[in-house]
């Protein structure tokens, strides 16, 4: 398909720069399938939209500070340096896009944390072990396993999108804001945004309505932020990310729907995650790479309702709810959305999306 079917007119002032306080306070435009109205509602309002037997499915990936900043040594000379860690690859190894990475050279000595407040046991250094035609830099680190994960939790960032981080820097609110209440299991460079909106009263409030609970993970990488350069959406090359579905997950979300309950996906990561899982036609255990790449067309196989944010235009997201809920449908509530000052990304509010009949 055209990408350029999927643009839409975005004002800078939408895209949110922090998030909405409470977090269950920030706006939720309901869409129902079909042609029934929009609804201005609030994420608190959200177990009133849901009946006694859903099943929300969640993504408990952690997000670690993967933003790096510090200096490269070849010699003599010093310049300044910048890592996104996107992929580990082994215990004291990580693939990072650099900046600036044509600069960079094999042998390159990096140091991170050594400079202004931080004390020199928090300090990090590591070597380049290569350069990819991408931006993509190889890093070997002097330290390994839990000592290196200490590490960068002291010297690293939290690595917020650039539609943000453009704006304006990281801070110090930014470690618990951009980290869904239920994180659990290390690994993500971005935060499943959608799951940003709930606490602990709204998941109760869940719970007592009869909307059951479940955890899965991807772990979201930085390829979530990439645009689609290309003209025609089957030229584009999607990001991969390792997510696991257990089979005590599978054996609930199933027994949910076998007794008529509706399968709630929060965020489109948990969604791809769980239409990975379901390759096969039925959802099974699944632990593994993904690169499923959703656009109109496809069939879903197990989410029916989507919480999601509101997405960029000609993004891979909007893309992927333009195949949930119809193209069209999307476009005319995207208009709604910027028409009635919704907040857009990452800290922005949220949309709760019906999957469209043909589906």
């Amino acid at each position: 398909m055209r990408t350029d079917l999927f643009d839409f007119e975005l004002p800078e002032d939408r895209i949110a720069l922090r998030p909405a306080t409470p977090r269950d306070s920030a706006r939720l435009l309901s869409v129902p399938a079909g042609d029934v109205a929009f609804a201005d509602l609030s994420v608190g309002d959200l177990p009133q939209l849901l009946q006694p037997g859903d099943a929300l499915v969640f993504n408990d990936t952690r997000v670690i500070p993967a933003s790096l900043s510090g200096v490269r040594q070849r010699g003599e000379y010093r310049s300044n340096v910048s890592l996104l860690l996107i992929e580990r690859l082994a215990p004291d190894r990580w693939r990072t896009f650099a900046r600036p990475a044509k600069r960079l050279q094999t042998g390159d000595r990096l140091q991170f944390g050594h400079g202004g407040e931080m004390c020199m046991l928090g300090a990090l250094e590591g070597t380049v072990l290569s350069r990819g035609e991408g931006g993509e830099v190889d890093v070997a680190f002097d330290l390994s396993g839990p000592d290196l994960d200490a590490a960068i939790a002291a010297v690293g960032e939290m690595p917020l999108p650039p539609y943000i981080a453009g704006k304006r820097g990281v801070e110090s609110t930014d470690r618990a804001d951009y980290q869904t209440i239920y994180a659990a299991r290390d690994g993500a460079v971005a935060a499943p945004t959608a799951g940003l909106h709930f606490t602990p009263e709204l998941l109760a409030a869940l719970e007592q309505r009869g909307v059951s609970s479940h955890f899965v993970t991807l772990h979201v990488g930085a390829g979530t932020f990439l645009p689609v350069k290309v003209e025609d959406t089957a030229e584009h090359k999607m990001h991969s990310e390792w997510g696991e579905v257990s089979a005590q997950t599978v054996q609930a979300l199933n027994n949910v729907r076998a007794n008529g309950g509706r399968i709630v996906a929060v965020g489109t990561t948990s969604l791809r995650l769980l239409e990975s899982a379901a390759a096969s036609g039925e959802l099974q255990p699944f632990s593994d790479h993904t690169d499923i790449f959703i656009t109109p067309g496809y069939r879903f196989r197990v989410v029916d309702v989507l919480m999601t944010n509101f997405h960029l235009p000609r993004s891979t997201l909007f893309m992927l709810v333009s195949a949930f809920a119809g193209r069209e449908r999307m476009q005319a509530a995207y208009a709604h959305a910027i028409a009635n000052d919704y907040r857009f990304y990452s800290y922005g509010d949220a949309s709760l999306l019906m999957r469209a009949q043909h589906n």
